[in-house]
């Protein structure tokens, strides 16, 4: 996971893997990445594969955190099998993902 920053919004990008094993230290790098910039908490998920319910529970607390400190986390690059999950789960109605002008028309 990398962190990178511009004065008007910051990108994370997420490894293959948000689960059990990988959501301590993704959560711990979200919170600081809340807490230290401004605008726009950016996920970057083009190369997620995988992700179980204590990642689903990572993103919604960082969404949470974001609002907490008037900012706003924009999931991008969302794969087609983790949207479905969202989507699922409803969570695509709560967290904010970016939307390529080619996928809507």
């Amino acid at each position: 996971m990398r962190v990178r920053g511009n004065p008007s919004a910051q990108v994370v990008r997420i490894g293959a893997r948000l689960d059990a094993g990988t959501s301590a230290g993704v959560r711990e790098r979200l919170h600081k990445a809340l807490d230290s910039g401004e605008g726009d908490l950016i996920l970057d998920l083009s190369k997620l594969e995988m992700i179980d319910a204590t990642g689903l529970g990572v993103l919604v607390g960082a969404h949470r955190r974001a609002l907490s400190v008037q900012r706003r986390l924009v999931l991008r690059g969302v794969p087609p099998r983790i949207m479905r999950i969202l989507a699922v789960t409803r969570l695509n109605r709560v967290l904010h993902v970016e939307v390529h002008a080619a996928a809507v028309a």
